[in-house]
C-alpha cells in the first residue's frame, strides 16, 4: 500500500511541473522589475473564429428527423386528416402565425394538440417542412394551396415565391382568376400583375371561358377599365354581347348594366345603326334605348358635344392614338429627334429622326401623316415641306410654299393645310397660303387682318383662328378667325393677356391659350414667361381665365389626347423644360405625366389618332383633326 501511494505521490509529483507549464508560462522579474513571461505569448493575429456553416442545415435537418420520428416534438398539429408532429421552437421562429400562437398567450399554447383551419390539408405538410428547410416544391396543382396557407400562416417568403410562380403562368384562359384569387389573398403584386396582363391581352382574354363565367360585377369592373388594349370600342361592344349570350336567359337583365360601360358616342354611326340598334337584348330594355340615343345625339348634334361629355365619351387609353413631339430647340441648338408619347405607358420613346435641322417650322396631321412645313435652319428660311409616315417611316419631300416662312402656324380645315403669318428673314408676315393634297399645289388666300409671328394656329368650328403672336414690336393680345366659306379673316374678342410664342388646342369646343411671353424682358427673362391659360368659348365670344401651369413657360407645344389638353416642354427664361403636363376640363386642374427624353422648346405636337392606323400594323399611330379635339399646330 505504501509503495502504492508512494508510487502515485511521484507520478503527481511527475505530472504537476507539466500541468503547471501548460496551463500558465513561468514568470521571471525583469531588471525594471516588472513581471513577464519566459516566453512572447501568442499574437491576437492567430486568434480565429471557426465556423461550420453546414451546422445550420445539419442540425434542422436532424431536428426535422426527429420531428418524422415522433421524438422530443411539444405539438401536434391537425388539419382535417393530416397530422404533424413538430416543434414549437422551429415552427416560432419561421411563423409569425405561431410566434403569436405559443408566445402570445393564448389557449394553444398550453395544448399539445393544435388544429389549423382554413387551409387545404394537403398544403401544411410541405409548409411544416419548409419551417425545417427553406425549401418547398411549387407546381401546377399545388401552388394555389401552398399560396392561401402560406399567406394564414404568414410565411411571406413562400408567399412571394407563389407569387412569382404564378406571374410565369399568366395566360389569355386564367390571368382573370388568377387575378381575383391574388386579390382574395391580399397579394397586390400579382393582382396588379394580372390586371396588366389582362388588359394587354383582352382581345385574347374575352375568347376563353373564363371571362364568359364571370360574375356580372366583375364584368362591369373590367368593361370600366380605361387601360384595355383594344383598337376601337366595337371589341368592349362585342365582349359585352358575347358575355350576354353565353346564358341570354339569366343575364338579359344586366343588359343595361353592362352597356353603360361601352363608350357608345365613341361608336361610328353606322356600326350603331347596323349591330347596336336592333339587338333585340337591347331594343326592348327602355335603359338601353337611352343610352343608344345619346350616343347618337353625340353624332347628330356635334356642337352640342361639350354639353354631352360622360365617362362614356372619354376614349380608352389605348384609342386615342399616339401623341409625337417633332424637333424643337434643345441644348444642342436645335433637336432633329421625334418622341412618341403612349397614353397606356404614360411614357415617351425616341420614335423617329428629322431629315434635318429645321427650328420654328410647323407640323400638321394629314391622312395620317406628318407635314413639316417651313422654319429655318439656322439663318436661312425655309419654304421647304417633307412628309414623314410613321407607318413606313419613311420621308419624301413635297412641293414648296410659295413664301419663305419661319414662327408660321399650320393647320388643316376641311382636307387642305394652311400656312399662317410667320416671318421670312426679313419682315413679319400676314400673309397666308393653303396646299391641296389632291393637286399637291400651294395657293394664296386672304391674308390676315395683322401681321404675326409665333402666333397659335388651329381650327375650331370649321374657322381657323389665330392666336397672339408677335408683330415686330409688341406682342399680341388679338385673335382672328377665318372662313373659308367666304375667305375672308375677322377679329374675335381679345385675350385676358398679350401673348407671343403662345400654345393653343380646341377641347370639347373651346380654345385655349396656354403660356407664351408677353415681351422679350431681357433683363429678367423669367418674369415675362407666363404660367397662366385661358379659354375662349366661340358661342359668348368671351376669353376666361382657367387653372395655372406649374411652370411659366413659353413655346409649348399643345395637344388634345383623350379629352385631356396636353401642355409638352417649353422655355422657361433659362432652360428647355422636358416637363409635361395634361388639363382637365371638368375639375379644371393640371397634372404631371411623363416626362420627355430631351428637354425642348418650341416642339410641334401632333396627335395620329388610332383609327388612321395602317391595319397590319397596331404598333403606329394615325391622325385626324376635328372641329372639337384640335391641337396646335405652331411653330415658335
Amino acid at each position: 500500500m505504501d509503495e502504492l501511494t508512494r508510487s502515485f505521490s511521484s507520478a503527481s509529483s511527475i505530472s504537476n511541473p507539466l500541468n503547471r507549464s501548460i496551463s500558465s508560462p513561468r514568470l521571471f522579474t525583469n531588471e525594471q522589475g516588472v513581471c513577464s513571461g519566459s516566453s512572447a505569448s501568442p499574437s491576437s493575429g492567430q486568434d480565429e473564429t471557426f465556423t461550420d456553416t453546414k451546422h445550420p442545415n445539419t442540425v434542422l435537418h436532424k431536428v426535422q428527423k426527429h420531428a418524422k420520428n415522433g421524438l422530443l416534438t411539444d405539438v401536434t398539429l391537425v388539419c382535417g386528416l393530416v397530422q404533424i408532429e413538430a416543434h414549437k421552437i422551429i415552427l416560432v421562429s419561421a411563423s409569425d402565425y405561431f410566434s403569436a400562437m405559443f408566445t402570445g398567450g393564448m389557449v394553444e399554447a398550453a395544448n399539445s394538440r393544435v388544429e389549423i383551419h382554413g387551409i387545404d390539408p394537403m398544403a401544411l405538410p410541405p409548409l411544416v417542412d419548409f419551417c425545417y428547410t427553406g425549401k418547398i416544391d411549387l407546381h401546377e396543382d399545388n401552388v394555389e394551396g401552398i399560396m392561401t396557407a402560406a399567406c394564414l400562416l404568414q410565411l411571406p417568403t413562400v408567399r412571394d415565391a407563389c407569387s412569382a410562380f404564378f406571374r410565369k403562368l399568366l395566360h389569355p384562359s386564367n390571368c382573370v382568376g388568377i387575378r381575383l384569387f391574388a386579390d382574395a389573398q391580399c397579394c397586390l403584386g400579382l393582382r396588379d400583375a394580372a390586371k396588366v396582363y389582362m388588359e394587354d391581352n383582352f382581345q385574347d382574354v374575352i375568347k376563353n371561358q373564363e371571362f364568359l363565367l364571370l360574375p356580372v360585377s366583375e364584368v362591369v369592373n373590367i368593361l370600366s377599365s380605361d387601360d384595355l388594349n383594344v383598337p376601337s370600342e366595337e371589341i368592349i361592344f362585342q365582349a359585352f354581347m358575347d358575355w350576354i349570350n353565353f346564358d341570354f336567359t339569366n343575364r338579359k337583365g344586366d343588359a343595361a348594366r353592362l352597356l353603360a360601360c361601352v363608350r357608345l358616342p365613341l361608336l361610328s354611326p353606322q356600326f350603331i345603326a347596323d349591330n347596336i340598334e336592333n339587338q333585340p337584348v337591347l331594343k326592348f330594355d327602355s335603359a338601353c334605348h337611352h343610352l343608344i340615343l345619346e350616343a347618337m345625339k353625340y353624332h347628330l348634334l356635334p356642337e352640342r358635344r361639350s354639353q354631352l361629355q360622360s365617362s362614356r365619351t372619354c376614349p380608352r387609353k389605348a384609342t386615342v392614338g399616339y401623341l409625337y413631339a417633332v424637333g424643337g430647340m434643345d441644348t444642342n441648338k436645335g433637336a432633329t429627334s421625334i418622341e412618341r408619347y403612349d397614353m397606356r405607358t404614360n411614357s415617351w420613346s425616341q420614335f423617329a429622326s428629322m431629315s434635318g435641322r429645321r427650328l420654328q417650322f410647323g407640323v400638321a396631321v394629314l391622312n395620317g401623316k406628318l407635314f413639316v412645313v417651313g422654319g429655318r435652319d439656322g439663318l436661312k428660311t425655309l419654304n421647304t415641306v417633307e412628309c414623314y409616315d410613321p407607318v413606313t417611316r419613311m420621308w419624301i419631300s413635297l412641293p414648296s410654299m410659295i413664301t419663305h416662312r419661319h414662327g408660321l402656324g399650320v393647320s388643316v380645315l376641311g382636307g387642305p393645310l394652311y400656312a399662317v403669318g410667320g416671318h421670312d428673314g426679313w419682315s413679319f408676315l400676314n400673309t397666308v397660303e393653303r396646299f391641296d393634297p389632291a393637286t399637291k399645289q400651294w395657293s394664296h388666300v386672304a391674308p390676315m387682318c395683322t401681321q404675326r409671328s409665333t402666333a397659335g394656329v388651329v381650327v375650331l368650328n370649321d374657322k381657323l383662328y389665330a392666336v397672339g403672336g408677335r408683330d415686330g414690336s409688341s406682342c399680341l393680345r388679338s385673335v382672328e378667325a377665318y372662313s373659308p366659306h367666304t375667305n375672308k379673316w375677322n377679329f374675335v374678342a381679345n385675350m385676358c393677356r398679350r401673348r407671343g410664342g403662345v400654345g393653343v388646342g380646341v377641347l370639347n369646343g373651346m380654345l385655349y391659350a396656354v403660356g407664351g411671353h408677353d415681351s422679350p424682358a431681357v433683363s429678367n427673362p423669367n418674369q415675362s414667361r407666363m404660367t397662366c391659360v385661358e379659354r375662349y368659348n366661340p358661342s359668348t365670344d368671351e376669353w376666361t381665365l382657367v387653372a395655372n401651369l406649374s411652370t411659366g413657360r413659353d413655346a409649348i407645344g399643345v395637344c388634345i389626347l383623350g379629352e385631356k389638353l396636353f401642355a409638352v416642354g417649353g422655355y422657361d427664361g433659362s432652360c428647355y423644360l422636358s416637363i409635361v403636363e395634361s388639363y382637365d376640363p371638368s375639375e379644371n386642374t393640371w397634372k404631371q405625366m411623363g416626362s420627355l427624353n430631351t428637354g425642348r422648346g418650341g416642339a410641334c405636337v401632333v396627335v395620329v389618332q388610332k383609327e388612321e392606323l395602317d391595319p397590319p400594323n397596331t404598333t403606329s399611330p394615325p391622325s385626324s383633326a376635328s372641329s372639337d379635339r384640335s391641337s396646335n399646330l405652331v411653330a415658335f
